[in-house]
């Protein structure tokens, strides 16, 4: 039985020191004032870190929703998920939830939850559905995702909720030549060694042409892959860089790349379009429902760097097309990606489920580790 006029919202996500879309999403919705308006108290529940320290953030996490659940009473529960252990980890939290009488908000972060689940058996995905059908409402980033949802349970309450960006001012300085960004994690699942690739094609055709990846992972194994196709002089590895530094290098790519094998809605590629930067893309998760080839932006098959390559020389040689799927990518973001619509998307499901608005006070950061140790 679901409890009435919730009066708190307990927020469940990643520690906003942690890199990656959760943590970025939260705080672009911090930045527009969701702490302030709303009586949401955010909990940690996952941090980067050994497997021990994740483990001791989970810990206390769940104690600290505890904590907030006997001293509320009444509440909604808001849980930032992704797959695998994100998923298993917050069904402890949602079935504590359920018991207690407190509507759930499930909120899917994460391209490889259809994976997942199609990986989980027969009673892994039983248990997935148990929990996906009881919730009060499922959050999704786009609408593949929502009709991927509807097909894996009969809860008639999903939401389409797009991640939210800033739009940073209009740049004026002109593009480096040649200048590819990547901005995430240096791993396969994000392409970084098929970029790789498609640089080593271009080499003869493209000689100034140049990556800076902006990101961690096996930073050694993608140099020595770099050196063996002989273009480690063209590949900077830059690691995790602030935000300030990422407007910068998004201002003066040529153009960004993110040839993904599996995606939700990712943030840097939104970021990318939101500086006004020609990107490059593959048909994956909801990408294709962001980025629409030869208009906003080009699609590539994820895994082909054959195919990689020629969208790059195809932008880097058309410099007035460049020019075109940048200002669309920017105008693309600002009609559907802003932190103002996306909160407003999130205050109605909010009030639907009987939050009721804060009074004015001041702004309310999310909570750290530190603080609900």
């Amino acid at each position: 039985m679901l409890a009435r006029d919730p009066a708190h919202v307990v927020m469940l996500g990643t520690d906003p020191r942690t890199h990656g879309g959760i943590s970025a999403v939260v705080a672009a919705w911090r930045a527009g004032g969701l702490f302030e308006r709303w009586p949401v108290e955010y909990v940690v529940t996952h941090r980067a870190g050994t497997r021990g320290e994740k483990l001791a953030a989970g810990v206390r996490g769940l104690l600290a929703w505890l904590a907030i659940a006997l001293r509320h009473g009444r509440g909604v529960l808001h849980v930032h998920a992704a797959s695998r252990w994100s998923f298993w980890r917050k069904s402890a939290y949602i079935a504590v939830a359920l018991v207690a009488g407190w509507p759930v908000i499930f909120h899917l972060h994460g391209g490889g939850f259809a994976r997942f689940h199609r990986a989980a058996g027969p009673a892994g995905r039983a248990v997935i559905r148990f929990f996906l059908d009881r919730v009060a409402v499922i959050v999704v980033l786009s609408e593949r995702w929502a009709a991927w949802m509807h097909g894996v349970t009969s809860n008639p309450r999903i939401v389409c909720l797009p991640n939210p960006v800033a739009l940073p001012p209009p740049s004026t300085a002109a593009r480096e030549p040649g200048l590819i960004a990547f901005a995430g994690r240096c791993e396969e699942a994000k392409g970084v060694y098929d970029l790789i690739e498609a640089v080593s094609r271009l080499r003869p055709v493209c000689p100034r042409l140049r990556v800076e990846c902006a990101g961690d992972g096996d930073m050694a194994r993608l140099r020595r892959r770099a050196l063996e196709l002989g273009v480690g002089p063209q590949v900077t590895m830059r690691g995790w860089i602030g935000e300030r530094e990422r407007e910068a290098l998004l201002a003066r790519a040529a153009v960004f790349v993110l040839p993904s094998y599996v995606e939700a809605l990712p943030m840097s590629l939104l970021e990318a379009m939101a500086a006004g930067c020609p990107v490059i893309a593959t048909r994956v998760g909801g990408i294709p429902d962001l980025v629409r080839d030869g208009e906003n932006g080009l699609l590539v098959p994820p895994g082909d760097p054959a195919a990689l390559a020629a969208a790059l020389q195809r932008l880097l040689a058309d410099h007035a097309l460049a020019a075109r799927l940048g200002r669309q990518a920017r105008a693309t973001v600002a009609s559907r990606h802003t932190v103002e619509g996306s909160l407003e998307r999130l205050e109605q499901i909010y009030a639907g489920l009987g939050v009721r608005r804060d009074v004015p006070r001041p702004m309310a950061a999310p909570r750290t580790l530190q603080e609900i140790s």
